[in-house]
């Protein structure tokens, strides 16, 4: 049984972890721990999902840092699964800057723990300057992007279909790929 820590930030689809991420990989014999941006928490507490996430997982979601005399509440994981992440989440990891704790828990491990990572970004995201550096900066040291027009076509701001799928499939995929 492997363990997978699923961090989430506050991005288009974070609503339907549960479903399509989650559940999915509970269903297939792993452990997952969750851990969500402070603004994703908010979302998610607003529609009593993070209710959901904590009966599929048996574990409680996270988004606060632990205090120092308590034991971490999730497994070690084998594979780090952030998706899906902001520009702001994505560029924040790549610089290192570690400010909640869902990127805290990404920081402590790139580069030592196989990470798949999906920006939920658009196209006006992909224009700045910094962006193509900080997707450089993540696959230098083996971070697994799923990203590109063969899964997710990047669109202008507000042009997308809003019932757009992320490609959960492919992220699925890549993260069992990487046991």
């Amino acid at each position: 049984m492997s363990a997978f820590a699923i961090v989430a930030g506050a991005a288009g689809g974070v609503e339907s972890i549960a479903r399509e991420l989650v559940k999915p990989l509970v269903d297939r014999g792993h452990v997952v721990g969750v851990t969500l941006t402070p603004t994703a928490a908010t979302w998610l507490q607003a529609s009593d999902l993070i209710r959901e996430l904590e009966n599929l997982t048996g574990l409680p979601v996270r988004s606060t840092p632990r205090l120092p005399s308590e034991k971490s509440p999730h497994p070690k994981p084998d594979v780090y699964v952030a998706a899906p992440l902001s520009a702001s989440s994505v560029a924040k990891l790549a610089l290192g800057i570690a400010d909640n704790q869902a990127l805290t828990s990404l920081c402590e491990n790139v580069a030592t723990t196989p990470m798949v990572l999906f920006p939920r970004v658009n196209a006006a995201h992909a224009r700045q300057p910094g962006w193509a550096g900080h997707l450089a900066a993540l696959r230098s040291v083996g971070v697994q992007l799923i990203y590109g027009d063969d899964v997710w076509p990047l669109a202008e701001p507000r042009t997308a279909d809003p019932g757009r799928a992320l490609p959960w499939a492919a992220i699925i995929q890549a993260a069992e790929d990487s046991l």
